[in-house]
């Protein structure tokens, strides 16, 4: 095993953060990365290339990479690590454009589950794909075009008191005024098309754009401990796991086979064509079998030798809030990545999982924390359960912890990433 992280990791992973705004743009940044490593894109329409060495598959906003072996043995079998690219955020409407008392507005759906007042007076761009009427697609990335403005606290005594915020009335950003140069020129849609290089949104069929900050990744804290940024959940896990399988050697016959599925859709439930409760990880995994010369009764016998690791960001216990975490399991930043355990299996840890894991970790010196749920606070939700049902492997659920999850912009200590991704490396390989 190459157990390799950046020699600056936290840049690195600072980069790539910047570098994906969206899923779409998060795919496209991984592809480059595996392009640069010497990995082979597989398009889902061509025949399945079983060539040994590294290949990887995009769909929409999710991505699965692999790496094939020369060869297979009694014992071949499959490590996966999952993630999901997607984060919760406000997706702009078909016809996005609103004119309201000498504004021009954009209209926009929530997306998942914000920390709404997190967005609220933030420098905000448009980022996502358009569909052309030939149905090609063009990725697209905005400078700062708009904000939400808050009501000021002279016109609402009791905001510091208890702040509703409506998502249809108060959510609605602003990013020109009605009459101005903006509208003028096709409103928001028409700028879009510009910045495709369109002559007007005209030729736009369709579109899939999201409203997201600007501000770029910073490390804060005196001693430097923290990262702060947007998108933490869940770029974290699929920085960590794009960096491990980057780093892996070619498995051996005999040795598993590293896999890392990143998924969309995960925010809004996972039920979609590029999400973990569909059917994109078995298409994958049932070609590379194919590929491999597994059929027939080896195909069960080798996912009952294999592991899917659910990845998703934890919480770490908040010092505000230290009755909102479980009195006696309380991961805190750079304390290592966690084994996230739910008695009713919101996510998917058992005992077997919980060893695994450990042994994965014990073996790159990675500490290990515990989050579970405090008894009156609810668990949430990760790909492990659609998956561990779907395809009947054995599944655990981890992750680094983080405070703010949900927010615009999200907190996680330095340290952690780097770690992760070293976990993975050696769950990677793990006999």
């Amino acid at each position: 095993m190459v157990n390799h992280v950046s020699s600056d990791p936290v840049a690195d992973f600072a980069a790539f953060l910047q570098d994906s705004p969206t899923s779409y743009h998060a795919v496209e940044a991984m592809a480059a990365r595996l392009d640069a490593g010497g990995f082979v894109r597989q398009r889902e329409e061509d025949a399945f290339d079983g060539t040994p060495g590294g290949h990887y598959i995009v769909r929409d906003g999710a991505l699965i990479a692999y790496r094939l072996p020369a060869g297979v043995s009694e014992q071949t079998c499959l490590r996966i690590v999952g993630a999901h690219t997607d984060s919760p955020a406000f997706k702009l409407k078909p016809l996005p454009e609103h004119r309201r008392d000498g504004y021009a507005q954009a209209g926009a759906e929530v997306y998942g589950g914000p920390l709404l007042n997190s967005w609220l007076d933030r420098d905000l761009a448009v980022a996502g794909r358009v569909v052309l009427r030939d149905g090609s697609m063009r990725l697209v990335r905005s400078p700062a075009w708009l904000r939400i403005p808050q009501l000021a606290v002279h016109l609402d005594r009791s905001v510091n008191d208890a702040l509703h915020l409506d998502p249809q009335a108060h959510l609605m950003p602003v990013y020109g005024l009605d009459g101005g140069p903006a509208v003028a020129d096709g409103g928001l849609l028409g700028a879009v098309a510009r910045l495709a290089g369109l002559a007007s949104s005209e030729e736009i069929a369709g579109h899939d754009l999201f409203l997201v900050t600007t501000e770029a990744p910073a490390v804060l804290g005196v001693a430097g401990e923290f990262l702060a940024s947007r998108r933490l959940d869940n770029l974290s896990s699929v920085w960590a796991g794009l960096t491990a399988l980057l780093a892996v050697e070619p498995p051996g016959p005999g040795a598993p086979i590293p896999v890392l599925a990143c998924f969309d859709h995960e925010e809004v439930g996972s039920s979609s064509r590029s999400g973990a409760a569909g059917p994109f990880l078995a298409c994958v995994v049932e070609r590379i079998l194919l590929a491999l010369g597994i059929t027939g009764d080896d195909v069960p016998r080798c996912w009952a030798r294999s592991w899917f690791v659910s990845s998703d960001t934890g919480h770490a216990v908040n010092p505000n809030y230290p009755g909102k975490s479980d009195p006696d399991e309380r991961p805190v930043l750079n304390g290592g990545p966690m084994l996230k355990v739910n008695a009713r299996h919101g996510y998917t840890t058992e005992g077997p999982g919980e060893s695994m894991w450990r042994r994965a970790c014990q073996a790159v010196d990675v500490p290990v924390q515990v989050f579970v749920s405090s008894n009156d606070v609810p668990c949430g939700s990760t790909i492990g359960p659609f998956v561990e049902a779907r395809l009947g492997v054995r599944t655990v659920d981890v992750g680094v912890p983080i405070l703010s999850m949900h927010s615009a912009r999200e907190l996680v200590g330095t340290d952690d990433p780097a770690r992760f991704a070293r976990a993975f490396g050696a769950f990677f390989v793990l006999a």
